[in-house]
């Protein structure tokens, strides 16, 4: 009875609702469905009945129509003609369903027109907007025109993304245009961090081809290759193609090391390059400057400016109330005193800068047993107090971008500040630059940066390797792509035969920093220092456990560990 009285209300209601509200519900309902005949018949009744159509209607039929056969493309076109005439300006949406008609009569350039004429429109274009044009060029195979799309979508501050790449990738490598497939791979490098199994697909077509046998570089300068790789933070050059003959392609697996299984290629920690480093550092003082007090931040600038480099910045209010949220819980100055300690002794004694408020510093030198250790910080450039008021976070960020040096703080920096820096190389650097630490029954450990980025990488010998995307043969270990040419590069012929790989010496090249040990690595993809005892007292630290080069004393002239 319930559901007869439901119906019957229904019933009621769309006898009851205007013609604007009954063509809408079912121009919803054919919307939904994908239903062209009813979306035309809507439209022949809309215009009969002069129900006065708006920007939704007209996207809504023309979103039909594009989903549709060829049948309906004119049907497509007159609507949008109707449209203009009626003085409706069209949106960036309307223009994409027209653009898609366009494409689905075979007219690539016309969608490619519409496009580019949005700004008579004062509509401005979206990536969607570009993908009709592009994609129909690349399966034409036609490359200038899907290269001219490109050109025209970067001009508008609209940048392609993985399907975009893969097809500019794809019709590059059909077209045998081999600068553009080198600098779609540097592009997709730039992009994406892994690639899925299409892109996979067409990457290793290519270096599978003939074509790609014959593009070398059989004397480059290494020199100058491995000075670019520096200068762009590592993990690759750009200079082209080195090496000759054919490639060797398979899949292959990256140890804890970063070492490839398959070649013995080291792969490395990526990070940003030199322009973005200083961009990074403007960008920061910029902000700090409008935010905190210029006179106190320029005091800090001048003050970085004058003292030695470090390797290390330490955020000292993140360290000292890790874990101190409980009842009786304080600033653990042994705490921070712990990881200014193994900082000191990985770092062959280069100190750290602790960041910390003035306040805090205050607080603490109120206890007699803190001050000679704070005293001694201060006098060995190692720790900077902030003014009251500060905020924190500009300093240590400014500093470790600065310096170009390791940042120890669990701060995952997701609040405004951060989010006033853009994603756009912030979470690289933080990559290869963040130290986590974790202090587990009184023992500290550090995780130092991954030994390696998932990131599609070029090594200074011309191979390639490239993450494939949710592809693991384990919980831990990620296939990859190792796009090789063994003989040219001076690989040893076992290589072929995927034998193991030798185990690393050293640890990356880019990785400059004298405190990164590779032998106390304990994750598939990061480092943990070694542990660090010491008990939860303000007043004394005691034993210090661990490997030590030396037994110097230590950084805050404490009791010495045995």
């Amino acid at each position: 009875m319930e559901d007869a009285n439901q119906v019957n209300h229904t019933k009621k209601k769309k006898k009851h609702q205007s013609p604007e509200g009954q063509f809408r519900l079912e121009l919803d309902t054919c919307s939904k469905n994908k239903d062209l005949s009813g979306a035309i018949s809507l439209y022949k009744t809309a215009v009969l009945q002069i129900i006065r159509l708006n920007h939704y209607h007209y996207n809504a039929l023309l979103y039909v129509y594009s989903s549709s056969k060829d049948s309906a493309l004119e049907y497509g076109f007159r609507i949008f003609d109707h449209m203009l005439a009626s003085g409706i300006n069209p949106t960036e949406a309307t223009i994409t369903a027209v653009a898609r008609l366009a494409a689905a009569k075979g007219d690539a350039d016309l969608a490619f027109e519409l496009v580019k004429n949005m700004g008579k429109y004062k509509i401005s274009p979206r990536l969607r907007s570009y993908d009709t044009a592009l994609f129909a060029f690349c399966q034409r195979l036609e490359a200038d025109k899907a290269y001219s799309v490109e050109d025209s979508m970067v001009s508008m501050g609209v940048h392609p993304e993985e399907p975009e790449l893969a097809a500019l990738l794809k019709v590059s490598s059909e077209a045998g245009r081999e600068e553009k497939v080198y600098s779609y791979l540097q592009k997709l490098r730039n992009y994406a961090r892994c690639v899925n199994a299409s892109t996979a697909e067409i990457i290793e077509r290519w270096f599978c081809s003939s074509l790609a046998s014959v593009v070398d570089s059989s004397n480059w300068d290494a020199g100058r290759v491995k000075d670019v790789i520096l200068k762009n933070g590592g993990g690759w050059h750009g200079q082209g193609c080195l090496g000759k003959g054919k490639w060797v392609v398979c899949r292959s697996n990256i140890d804890s090391k970063g070492l490839c299984q398959s070649c013995g290629e080291q792969l490395v920690c990526v990070d940003i390059d030199r322009s973005e480093t200083e961009k990074f550092v403007q960008s920061i003082a910029s902000l700090a400057m409008k935010r905190e007090v210029k006179s106190n931040f320029r005091d800090f600038q001048d003050w970085l400016d004058n003292h030695a480099e470090y390797e290390a910045v330490v955020d000292g209010a993140n360290v000292g109330l890790y874990q101190q949220n409980f009842a009786d819980g304080r600033f653990s100055l042994s705490q921070l005193d712990a990881v200014v300690r193994e900082l000191y002794e990985r770092s062959q004694k280069k100190w750290p800068l602790v960041i910390l408020h003035n306040k805090r510093f205050q607080s603490l030198l109120e206890n007699p047993s803190n001050q000679k250790m704070l005293e001694e910080w201060k006098a060995r450039g190692a720790l900077y107090t902030m003014p009251n008021g500060s905020n924190d976070d500009w300093y240590w960020l400014y500093a470790a971008v600065k310096c170009k040096c390791l940042l120890v703080t669990n701060d995952e920096m997701r609040d405004h500040i951060f989010e006033l820096l853009g994603s756009n190389f912030f979470l690289r650097w933080k990559e290869r630059h963040q130290v986590r630490y974790t202090f587990m029954k009184c023992n500290l450990r550090l995780q130092m940066p991954p030994s390696y980025s998932l990131v599609i990488q070029e090594s200074e010998i011309g191979s390639w390797h490239v993450p494939l995307e949710g592809e693991c043969n384990n919980e831990t270990l990620r296939i990859w792509l190792c796009i090789t040419r063994p003989r040219s590069c001076g690989h040893p012929a076992e290589v072929l035969a995927n034998l193991e790989a030798p185990e690393a010496d050293q640890p990356p090249y880019n990785i400059s920093f004298s405190l990164y040990k590779p032998e106390t690595s304990t994750t598939d993809n990061g480092l943990e220092g070694n542990p660090i005892s010491f008990p939860l007292s303000e007043n004394k630290i005691t034993a210090v456990t661990g490997k030590r080069k030396e037994k110097n004393k230590s950084p805050s002239n404490l009791k010495q560990h045995p």
